[in-house]
């Protein structure tokens, strides 16, 4: 389960994301949905704003500063690793993974 909260610095954050708009340009495709029960593995986000009901606090930066590139898609198909071989399976469903 994805449940993402947004830190304010780089410090703070489990894992740094950078967000891209083509998705051959990203690492992980995710589907940002409504509610904490459609929240599944690593690429349906659920977007919380309370700091500890989140299994991964994120700070959004630049390419260059990000650990994983990130594309917002529409469906719950389209979300996943784009490449199976290279997923860091967890990497958003749990804390302090450093």
């Amino acid at each position: 389960m994805a449940r993402i909260y947004q830190t304010q610095t780089m410090g703070e954050a489990d894992v740094r994301v950078a967000l891209v708009t083509a998705r051959g340009q990203a690492d992980l495709w995710v589907h940002r949905v409504d509610s904490w029960g459609l929240a599944r593995g690593d690429a349906r986000w659920f977007m919380t704003p309370a700091r500890f009901d989140a299994t991964a606090w994120v700070y959004f930066c630049s390419i260059g500063m990000a650990q994983v590139l990130v594309c917002f898609v529409d469906s719950y198909g389209e979300a996943g690793w784009r490449d199976p071989a290279r997923a860091r399976k967890g990497l958003f469903s749990r804390r302090g993974f450093g």
